[in-house]
Parts: structure tokens; C-alpha cells; sequence
């Protein structure tokens, strides 16, 4: 193949990386290397302010309120299982025998509906809110989709497919006025739309670092809002490197949640990734990305060539993700 390749597939994962992460990856490995947490010389100790300083930075990004509240994880899909699964273990672990619904909708990615649905065999009921011929979830059919015995509502808040933003903050405001958490899956919106867990009412945000915060992959992270973590059973447990005198998981965050060694290389390069985004801001590159959309949505050839393009017409209501059928 001759001439130049532009690369489409950032909604699987961004490419090219900005220098400045691969340089602080090279910086890890040949300068640190340490494992955090689990020494008290100077490398460990340099390995554990690197991963205090991602939490940081990843709570200025999208408004968090506690940095020990930002969760490590492989990636997105873990991190939405976390939240999930460790809804459901903490309702049967603590009262047990009381009903647990969850509501999720028709545009959620399967990394939320495939756990949901694995749960059905325990007894979870769920129900699935549709959309529109954009894509587009009605808050108010989520918000009337809510029982008593809802324990959790699931939403995306952009589409992977149709790139259709969804109305967060509706559904955010009608959950904490019940006093039901909701989880948001930001895969294909951090780093690209501004995100604001408090103004939106989001309690728990699940993100890749490997997309539009521009990490590495085998990256993520989940944002738990402080005092929900007390009803989020973990998933997993083991080493921490902190309370290693007992036999049972930590309850501080976020050891509560993080067994095992972190992949502190890849989080090096997400903490680049996040600071070069932040220098440049969020806002900027919405203003940057909405053009290219605008641009993309003029020009695309349309029914009338015989291609039909999903999801809105309108750049504000959508991320620069398409899919068009002939």
C-alpha cells in the first residue's frame, strides 16, 4: 500500500499518542520502575506520588470531590463491572432477600448490559429504557422507568455507535432527588465533552484511559462518589501493600477497591496523557472536534446517494463517532 493512512478507529482506542506520553512511559521503565506502595525507599515512594498525582489530575478533568475516590482499573469494562457487580454483592450481602432492579437503556455498550444480564439468574430484575431513531434516550422514560426497589441506574453518555450524547444531567438530578446512584459510562465522552460528576448528579463515572484521555491501553479508572464506596461490595481481593497484618480486604479507599499490582507504567502514561489534555483544555478541543463534525455531517454524501448516517444532525448532540449503512 503506497500514500498516507489516516487512522478512524479512536472510538476503539486513540492513535497517535502524544509524545509527551510515550516519553513518560520510557521515563518510568528506565528511571522508576518500582512497585507503589510496597517499599519505603525512594523509587516506591516516587511510584506511589506518580499515582496520587493521576488521581489528582483525573478529579480536575471531570470535577471529582476526593482524588482516594478515583479507582484504578484495567479499563473501562472492568470498571463498569466493579460498579455493577459490587452494587448487587453489597444489596444481597447486607439485605439480603430485598429486591434489587436496575434500569439501563437501549444505547448502552454491552460492557453494561452483558453483567446485567448475567445477574438475571441471581434474581436482579432489570429493565431496559429504548430511544429514538437518533439514538436519543428520553430522561423522563428513565426517570419513570425508577422503582422503590431500584438500586442502581446505568447509562452511556455517548454513544459507540451513533455518537449521540445523551442528556446526563436530567437523569443525574431526578436520581439523587430518589437517592439512587447513578453510574455513567464516559468511554466515549471524557476527554472529548466537558464532565462534571457534581453538576451532573453523576455517582459513579467509569472511563478507558486509552481513548480520548489519550493513555495506554490496559487503562481506566472508576470515580466513586464519596460515602457511596460503604455499598459497593469489592470484586476482588488480595495485596495492597497497606494493612498486610490482616486476613481481610482494606475498607479505606481506594485499597478497598485495588488488590494487586498497578500498572503503574501505563498509568505514567495515562497522568501524560490527562496533563496534555488539561493544558489544552477540555472545552478547546469540544470547540476543535464540533468543527470537524459540522464538516463531516455537510459533506457526508446522504440518502440521496443512497447512504443513510445514524444518530443527530446536530455537531452539539453528538461526538465524533458514525455509522452509515448503504
Amino acid at each position: 500500500m503506497t500514500g498516507r493512512r489516516i487512522y478512524l478507529d479512536n472510538a476503539a482506542t486513540s492513535f497517535p499518542k502524544p509524545e509527551v506520553v510515550l516519553q513518560a512511559m520510557v521515563r518510568y521503565s528506565t528511571e522508576l520502575g518500582a512497585s507503589p506502595g510496597r517499599g519505603s525507599y525512594a523509587e516506591s515512594r516516587q511510584s506511589a506520588a506518580l499515582l496520587t498525582r493521576c488521581r489528582e489530575r483525573l478529579c480536575e478533568l471531570f470535577g471529582g470531590a476526593s482524588p482516594s475516590h478515583v479507582v484504578f482499573t484495567l479499563n473501562c469494562t472492568d470498571a463498569l463491572n466493579l460498579a455493577i457487580h459490587g452494587t448487587v454483592d453489597w444489596w444481597n450481602e447486607h439485605r439480603a432477600g430485598e429486591p434489587v432492579h436496575i434500569v439501563t437503556t437501549a444505547m448502552d455498550h454491552n460492557s453494561v448490559l452483558r453483567p446485567c444480564s448475567a445477574l438475571l439468574g441471581r434474581g436482579v430484575e432489570v429493565t431496559r429504557v429504548g430511544a429514538d431513531t437518533d439514538g436519543v434516550v428520553d430522561p423522563a422514560a428513565v426517570i419513570d422507568a425508577i422503582r422503590p426497589t431500584t438500586r442502581l441506574v446505568a447509562t452511556v453518555h455517548a454513544s459507540n455507535v451513533t455518537g449521540t450524547l445523551q442528556d446526563v444531567g436530567a437523569v443525574g438530578r431526578a436520581c439523587r432527588e430518589r437517592g439512587v446512584p447513578l453510574l455513567v459510562d464516559a468511554a466515549q465522552s471524557l476527554g472529548h465533552v466537558p464532565v462534571d460528576v457534581e453538576a451532573m448528579g453523576i455517582d459513579l463515572l467509569a472511563f478507558p484511559g486509552h481513548k480520548g484521555l489519550l493513555g495506554p491501553l490496559g487503562t481506566g479508572g472508576l470515580y466513586i462518589r464519596p460515602g457511596l464506596e460503604d455499598r459497593i461490595a469489592p470484586v476482588r481481593q488480595g495485596g495492597t501493600g497497606s494493612r498486610s497484618e490482616r486476613d481481610t480486604q482494606p475498607t479505606e479507599m481506594p485499597d478497598r477497591f485495588e488488590s494487586g499490582s498497578h500498572n503503574t507504567l501505563g498509568i505514567a502514561g495515562l497522568l501524560a496523557g490527562v496533563e496534555w489534555l488539561l493544558e489544552r483544555s477540555v472545552e478547546a478541543v469540544r470547540a476543535h472536534e464540533a468543527g470537524l463534525i459540522g464538516t463531516f455531517l455537510k459533506h457526508f454524501p446522504g440518502e440521496g446517494a443512497g447512504y443513510r448516517l445514524h444518530g443527530p444532525d446536530d455537531p452539539n448532540r453528538r461526538v465524533g463517532v458514525f455509522a452509515a449503512h448503504a
